[in-house]
Formats: structure tokens, C-alpha cells, sequence
């Protein structure tokens, strides 16, 4: 299969991919739940484009930089950026960045960062949105509690170049009694104070079909859906027929019985793990281990490895998002169809 394309390659099945963008926007529509991929899985413009057209009403982008990768090709209005951003530089772009889009939100959790984004938007023509990051359980960037949540609110409501917009979190799987308990009660205090909450934003793939249980969520962010991985086919969020992104190796060594190496290693297909034990799942063969990987190398293991030096096997990784980000190009299919190459235009903007 695709004996033209050299390997390792990193393989999109857009007939997948696009079948995941139409199936979640669907979900999102019957609870009346706007919704926002987040860029950072794909890193293309023209399936941003197409997630747009689906019914999204804008982007996330984690990074100034992404954000400015995703105007290369137009037609993309409202971005948010879920990332903490300092520095007079990074400022300075994102001041760039907000006169070319209808509409550009922030987040912040603290009061340096807010001041920070005040200084490099008070003289600016429109106000920049801003949403408070909670921290609902997520244990990473975050507010720790409602109160802190309204605190802030209120000093971002009153500074300069600003305008407070609501809130937004990266859930912990499986707590959405917790999220919907937590953003409850930090709208409510805002909203004691007098100010508006117009954006609730939570989301995340991993619970992806349980979004509908935090009703306080206004917006949902998700970004690995588009494609699927390993770790999600293993919490039961998807099955190997819905991941569009594969890995395609070839043989190079079959040094015994039970094991063959591969020319995909930790630069293909990275070293996450994500909780699981190897680091991925061979379509076709599933007793097939990709049990250890060094940079250019990935050791299989079966019992009867079966493998001759030449065959290719496809792969998919365990983290579809970290495998995005380390070639410079992936490879359009539709099937068995080779369509086309396309830049990963987003990869390795991390400013």
C-alpha cells in the first residue's frame, strides 16, 4: 500500500477526519453548544477551514505563533488563545495579530499576566477579550477557586485595553458533576458583581461525548478528535476505524523470530505514553507490540512476528497531536488513494 511514498510517513485519512469533524459538530448542534477545535492536532489551515465550515465558530490556538500560522491561508475570523501569554515581544505580535481577525480572546490567572495584556492593548482601537482560567480539578494553569475566579474578573473589568468575556477550563475526565459545580458557582459571583459572563469555554476529547453533562459550558474546545489516537480507542472514545492519522513504517530488520525493527522510532512516532504500554497499535495486527523505540528505530514484538525486511505496516500512535508536530509534511489520503502532501504549516510554533 502507497509503495510511492517513502517512510516513514505520517498518513491523514480525510475521509476519517473529515467524517470526525462532521459527526462532533452534529453532537455540539443538538445541545445547542458552540464549539471551537483547538488547532494544535492538526496544524492546517485548510482543516481548520473545513471545521469551520462544519459549523465551528472559530479556533483555539495554544500559541501566539500557531495563531499566526493559521492566517497563512485566510478565511479564519475569531481565535482564541488558551495560553498564558508574556512578554513585550509576544505582546507585540499579538497587537499585530488582533487587527487582522474580527475577533481575538485571551486567557489569564493571574494579575501579571492581566496588567501585562492591558499595557500592550490600552491605546489599541478595540479592547482584547479576555477569560479567566480555572483550574476545575485539570491540576495545570488555572484560578484555584470561584472567589479567586470573581476577584479577577473584577480587576480585568477594570483595566485598561480589556474586556472580561467569562471563563474557561481544561476539565479532569470523568468529574463533570465537579466542572458544572465549579463554573456554576464562579459565574454567580461574577455575575453578583455586576459583570457579564458571555463565554463559558470547557472541552477536551477525552470527554468529548460527555460534554453535554456541564451545562454551564457555553463553548467546547477539543482538538484530537479530528484525527483520533491509541489513547482515546482505549478510554472507548473512538474505535480504529475513526483514526485518521496513521503512521506507515517499513521493515528493515528481522533479527528474530518474535521481533522485527522498524524505521519509524521516538522522532515519528514520539515517546508518549499517555498511561499504556507500548507505543502503538498495528492495524492489522493486533498481537503485534510496539514495545521500544530509540530515535530512528521501533522494535515489534509478536510471538510469530511474520514480517519480512520490506513490509510495510501502519500504525497508530498513541498521542496523534506530539506525531503532528515532528515532520515537516503529511501525506493526504483518501483510503487507499494517495490525494497529495501538505505542509504542517502550525509545526513547531511554540512562541
Amino acid at each position: 500500500m502507497f509503495k510511492t511514498l517513502d517512510t516513514p510517513s505520517v498518513l491523514i485519512d480525510l475521509d476519517v477526519a473529515e467524517a470526525n469533524i462532521v459527526r462532533f459538530q452534529a453532537y455540539c448542534d443538538r445541545l445547542g453548544l458552540k464549539l471551537r477545535p483547538h488547532i494544535k492536532t492538526h496544524k492546517l489551515p485548510f482543516l481548520a477551514k473545513r471545521q469551520i465550515e462544519a459549523g465551528a465558530v472559530g479556533i483555539t490556538c495554544q500559541k501566539v505563533s500557531e495563531a499566526e500560522a493559521m492566517m497563512s491561508e485566510g478565511g479564519i475570523s475569531d481565535v482564541l488563545i488558551t495560553y498564558n501569554i508574556i512578554g513585550d515581544a509576544k505582546l507585540a505580535r499579538l497587537r499585530m495579530l488582533a487587527d487582522q481577525l474580527d475577533r481575538l480572546t485571551v486567557v489569564a490567572d493571574n494579575s501579571v499576566v492581566a496588567t501585562g495584556l492591558s499595557r500592550g492593548f490600552a491605546d489599541a482601537p478595540k479592547p482584547l477579550g479576555i477569560l479567566i482560567e480555572c483550574d476545575t480539578g485539570g491540576g495545570r494553569c488555572g484560578v484555584l477557586t470561584p472567589r479567586a475566579a470573581a476577584d479577577l474578573a473584577d480587576q480585568i473589568s477594570n483595566l485598561p485595553g480589556l474586556a472580561f468575556r467569562g471563563l474557561m477550563t481544561y476539565p479532569p475526565v470523568g468529574r463533570e458533576a465537579d466542572v458544572q459545580s465549579w463554573l456554576s458557582q464562579a459565574r454567580a459571583l461574577i455575575e453578583a458583581r455586576g459583570i457579564a459572563v458571555e463565554i463559558v469555554s470547557s472541552g477536551g476529547t477525552p470527554g468529548m461525548w460527555r460534554a453535554g453533562d456541564v451545562p454551564a459550558a457555553t463553548e467546547y474546545r477539543i482538538g484530537t478528535y479530528v484525527y483520533n489516537d491509541r489513547s482515546l480507542q482505549a478510554q472507548d472514545v473512538c474505535t480504529w476505524e475513526d483514526c485518521a492519522l496513521t503512521v506507515l513504517a517499513t521493515v528493515v530488520s528481522t533479527p528474530a523470530p518474535d521481533r522485527a525493527v522498524i524505521d519509524a522510532g521516538t522522532k515519528v512516532l514520539t515517546s508518549d505514553l499517555l498511561g499504556l504500554k507500548g507505543h502503538g497499535h498495528v492495524l492489522k495486527r493486533p498481537d503485534i507490540a510496539v514495545a521500544a523505540l530509540s530515535e530512528e528505530h521501533g522494535v515489534l514484538k509478536a510471538e510469530r512476528i511474520g514480517l519480512k525486511v520490506g513490509d510495510r505496516v501502519r500504525i497508530v500512535p498513541n498521542h496523534a497531536c506530539v506525531v503532528t508536530n515532528m515532520l515537516d509534511r503529511v501525506e493526504l489520503v483518501r483510503g487507499r488513494v494517495h490525494e497529495g502532501t501538505a505542509p504542517v504549516t502550525a509545526r513547531g510554533m511554540v512562541w
